[in-house]
């Protein structure tokens, strides 16, 4: 038997999927208390729940090692939610049957209700129009329901989008109504709790509650955080040095060279405004960018520049006289997207490997070593809590940036002679580029090409919306979906074998400078939740290289929508990039995640 749960709380047992934690969260904000569980956690021990929430997950019910629950909780007389893997593997555990869809969904999609025979106070769509915008993330289906169950939605591929046994308050849904891109979402998940009459829980006093773990997990200890500037890491270290005084602990900032242009001064600024003065700035971006020559591969570049940055950390430690034992442990702002996306739930398949998540950490965080305070929260709670802090608005609310720096968004690659290039069957202006990004799909990783399409106008149509939704669904070679903003015909694109190097920096930082002023002018920085900019190795001639303006709305990061920007405004942006010597062409990513992460890599 496991560890006893709370009584009267709803348990998400854990297949795998992306969103696990997302899900538990959601269900705290209906005001119910909510903790997670593995997919196989005995029945049992789950008699005392309120309800139970089965998640996705990224493989097949039918495959062999895939997460199998215990039948033994459709006894328990509580109720039960399957989401995308859950509905699957709910239906085939009663006797449904589940099969590979001949047709993926990813990203929005419409689903209509199905009107029930009988009506029902227990119909988890009742507050919900005819027809509504869903989430999926999904390559199979179940093609049979199982006995006692009756269908409650349909889309234009999936027959058995939902379906429910109201009599025994059994739920199955295909889609994630966990994420904020699905339409009502929240209205049927509240349903649900409700059902389930669980314990009541919100979100009060989360520094108070959040110091008073960080001062049992570091007792007597001292704390030395590396520090990157963005909102997790200057909510961590302003935290730990509330928690545990400023003489407990010290904080390291490392140029490495892949920052964005003037941040280094603009962060230690921050800090200053904020009073607080123990932070030390190392110069060590020869080091990064002697390291990452002739590295390619972005795997291999997370991890050398998480190793690179410890590396560091620990020559300025041996300088201060600082040791990683029972005097000191190492901070970091690590916040979930992080983990899960690096696998770090037992059945989550690994996205992208973070930085923070390296071996070396790893064993670090297994020694107890490592205070990582914001671990269980996501990007939305974490500006939260940074306003509690009494943070300024301006730092709270600035946008996203990966721990690597532009290490991420400047892509390196090699000709791809194992592999050829897909076509696409569509009937509109298109060009393949010979490179390939990370994605997500059905929550899995993938590392796949992207499709450029064109227009006389130079500017998308909704008709170019459409098919950055549809052309990675029909076509799964493809995750990605661009638009052309500088070029209004197909070419073909010159590809230029490169690494990263100081002067590929510094090119970038300039057009991503351009980027943000840009939008700080049109006002609209706030509304676009986070803008990579990103350097292909690739133009219409040899040598030149291309961007990707990559702006997108999100609340977790865990999905995200490609930002519409006006037209006007796109074209400035493009004029002043291509003024940039090096750049001939430049793009615009129309993609949602899934199927694409919001960083390329």
């Amino acid at each position: 038997m496991g560890e006893p749960i709370h009584p009267k709380s709803i348990v998400i047992l854990d297949c795998g999927g992306q969103y696990a934690h997302l899900i538990a969260r959601r269900v705290r904000q209906c005001g119910a208390y909510s903790e997670i569980r593995p997919a196989e956690t005995h029945a049992h021990d789950l008699k005392d729940a309120a309800g139970i929430i089965l998640s996705g997950g990224p493989q097949s019910v039918y495959d062999p090692e895939s997460p199998q629950g215990d039948t033994g909780i459709f006894d328990l007389g509580i109720p039960i939610l399957g989401i995308c893997y859950g509905l699957q593997w709910m239906a085939q555990a009663l006797g449904g049957e589940v099969r590979r869809g001949k047709v993926k969904e990813y990203g929005r999609t419409r689903i209509r209700k199905k009107a029930l025979r009988i009506k029902s106070t227990k119909n988890l769509f009742q507050d919900c129009p005819e027809e509504f915008t869903v989430w999926m993330s999904h390559g199979d289906e179940a093609v049979n329901i199982p006995e006692g169950f009756s269908v409650i939605a349909t889309s234009d591929v999936c027959a058995n989008a939902a379906f429910a046994d109201e009599k025994r308050k059994f739920f199955a849904l295909q889609f994630h109504p966990e994420v904020t891109h699905t339409e009502c979402g929240r209205e049927i998940l509240q349903r649900f709790v409700a059902l389930c009459g669980a314990v009541p829980w919100s979100v009060e006093g989360f520094a108070q509650r959040i110091g008073e773990e960080i001062k049992a997990e570091v007792c007597d200890r001292s704390v030395f955080m590396l520090v990157s500037g963005g909102i997790d890491s200057t909510v961590a270290f302003t935290l730990l040095n509330r928690v545990l005084g400023p003489n407990r602990v010290r904080g390291l900032l490392v140029d490495t060279g892949l920052m964005r242009k003037g941040e280094i001064q603009q962060i230690c600024e921050a800090f200053r405004m904020l009073g607080i003065e123990n932070l030390h700035v190392e110069d060590a971006s020869d080091e990064f960018f002697e390291r990452l020559q002739n590295v390619y591969d972005p795997e291999e570049k997370r991890r050398i520049i998480g190793e690179t940055f410890l590396s560091v950390q620990k020559r300025v430690c041996r300088a201060m006289g600082l040791s990683f034992d029972d005097q000191w442990m190492l901070g970091q702002g690590t916040i979930y997207p992080d983990t899960i996306e690096t696998g770090g739930t037992k059945h989550a398949a690994r996205i992208k490997t973070h930085h923070n998540r390296i071996e070396t950490i790893q064993r670090m965080i297994d020694a107890g070593l490592v205070v990582e305070p914001l671990k269980e929260l996501y990007k939305d709670e974490v500006r939260q809590l940074g306003e509690e802090l009494g943070l300024p608005h301006e730092l709270v609310w600035r946008h996203p940036f990966p721990g690597p720096g532009l290490g991420v968004r400047i892509l390196c690659s090699l000709p791809d002679k194992t592999q050829e290039i897909p076509n696409a069957n569509i009937d509109i202006p298109h060009a393949v580029l010979p490179i390939r990004s990370v994605g997500v799909q059905g929550d899995s990783r993938t590392y796949k090409y992207a499709i450029v399409l064109f227009s006389e106008s130079k500017i998308p149509t909704d008709q170019h919306w459409n098919f950055a939704t549809e052309i990675p669904n029909r076509c799964p070679e493809f995750n990605r979906v661009l638009f052309c903003l500088s070029h209004s015909r197909p070419t073909k694109f010159v590809f230029t074998p490169v690494c990263i190097t100081r002067e590929r920096t510094n090119l970038l930082q300039e057009a991503d400078a351009i980027v943000d002023e840009e939008i700080r002018n049109a006002g609209l920085y706030e509304e676009i939740w986070q803008f990579p900019v990103v350097l292909l190795p690739l133009g219409r001639q040899s040598g030149q290289e291309s961007i990707v303006l990559r702006p997108v709305h999100s609340t977790e990061a865990m999905t995200a929508d490609a930002a519409r920007i006006p037209g006007t405004i796109l074209q400035r942006m493009v004029v002043r990039i291509l003024s940039l010597s090096g750049i001939d062409t430049v793009f615009y990513d129309l993609t949602s995640k899934p199927p694409a992460t919001i960083e390329w890599e």
